[in-house]
């Protein structure tokens, strides 16, 4: 069963009150035991050491987990899921939580799918957009890259597969689950009773990769050289803030998932 939903008796009117607006015909549905589910996606990572320091990007209480700074930057494509098909472009910096384990910061997401967007920004604070996507195959290259807008390119990713990934190097780069942070906010309103009306809150999410197999059991994730340009900065879009000093791993992979809501680390 989804989320269960409860009707509030007015004098004027009953809410139905579910998981998203509008009530009588919701943009997402999210089913708290299973999450969000995903078949047959495919996916770009990479893995570089990050140039510079991110103290402004990261919210109070969390600190980059080495140094320098490691981040990541994953294109994936989801033919289907249970908000929808769409692609989308993940920007990371691997952090110490507030409990001092690794997780994945996410600072800048993009979709293309309203629903992918909403349900992100609502129940786990991902920061998402919309944006224009692609992931396609071209002679011996994989190549994602993100505009936003159409035309307006951020971030081209090519790579060449070449060999199969080892076990360690997916492991240390694609752990089982993938812990993720965001930060949720609903801004200030004012509100006549003098109560708080604004929602600050680090949520602790995580995402279970099952990587498809071949015949003889081996996993589908590739390894090979990876090249990440910023190709045009954007103040509005300021993906190039993790600036690029050295990649560490170049990852194509194709897998299922599921996306869940694991707690609220921190109230701001």
């Amino acid at each position: 069963m989804g989320e269960v939903s409860y009707t509030r008796r007015c004098d004027k009117m009953a809410l139905k009150v579910g998981m998203s607006t509008p009530f009588d015909a919701p943009l997402y549905d999210f089913n708290r035991e299973r999450g969000i589910e995903y078949r047959n996606c495919d996916a770009l990572a990479a893995v570089f050491l990050i140039d510079g320091r991110v103290d402004d990007i990261l919210p109070e209480g969390i600190e980059p987990y080495s140094d320098p700074p490691q981040g990541a930057i994953w294109i994936s494509r989801y033919p289907f899921s249970t908000v929808g098909t769409y692609n989308e472009q993940i920007s990371i910096i691997i952090v110490k939580d507030i409990h001092g384990d690794m997780g994945y910061y996410i600072p800048y997401i993009y979709v293309t799918n309203d629903a992918a967007m909403a349900a992100g920004r609502e129940l786990a604070g991902a920061p998402k957009k919309m944006a224009d996507i692609s992931l396609k195959t071209e002679y011996d290259l994989i190549q994602g890259t993100l505009e936003r807008p159409s035309g307006k390119r951020l971030i081209t990713f090519t790579f060449k597969p070449v060999e199969r990934a080892g076990g360690s190097v997916v492991d240390a780069y694609i752990p089982d689950p993938i812990p993720l942070l965001s930060v949720r906010h609903v801004p200030f309103v004012k509100n006549p009773s003098g109560g708080p009306t604004h929602l600050t809150q680090l949520i602790s999410w995580y995402a279970e990769v099952d990587f498809h197999k071949d015949p003889k059991g081996e996993r589908a994730v590739w390894m090979g050289p990876a090249s990440i340009t910023y190709d045009s900065p954007s103040l509005s879009d300021p993906v190039h803030k993790l600036k690029i000093d050295e990649v560490l791993a170049g990852l194509y992979f194709q897998f299922d998932m599921k996306l869940n809501v694991k707690e609220v680390q921190k109230d701001y």
